[in-house]
């Protein structure tokens, strides 16, 4: 079964950083892009960034960019997102998530984990 298990959140000053990490297993890791969504309270989910398979093309939302970088190794069937610079408003729940396509639209994804919480406090 597609298993993705989300780490490393937790509370930050604005202005620091996490690294979030997502383990997967299940699946054939090294064909499938993967996502990173968020949701704040009382928000919709938002989409954060796409990795491609390779992991060699990466999106990010405009929120986002400059400031968070995706990446993954395959081998270890892993993926990350390092988060710098952060703001109050990035406090949200972070998921990472398995897509059937390399995009950003949320309709594909497949499967997500259970997320890991960032909050960013002033």
């Amino acid at each position: 079964a597609v298993e993705l298990v989300e780490s490393g959140g937790g509370l930050v000053q604005a202005g620091g950083s996490l690294r979030l990490s997502c383990a997967a297993s299940g699946f054939n890791f090294d064909e499938t892009a993967m996502m990173w969504v968020r949701q704040a309270p009382g928000k919709e989910l938002e989409w954060v960034a796409t990795i491609n398979s390779y992991g060699d093309s990466r999106t990010y939302a405009d929120s986002v960019r400059s400031r968070f970088t995706v990446s993954r190794d395959n081998a270890k069937k892993m993926v990350y997102l390092q988060l710098n610079s952060l703001k109050i408003e990035d406090t949200a729940m972070y998921y990472c998530a398995k897509l059937f396509m390399n995009t950003r639209k949320l309709r594909a994804i497949e499967a997500r984990g259970q997320g890991t919480q960032v909050t960013v406090s002033s």
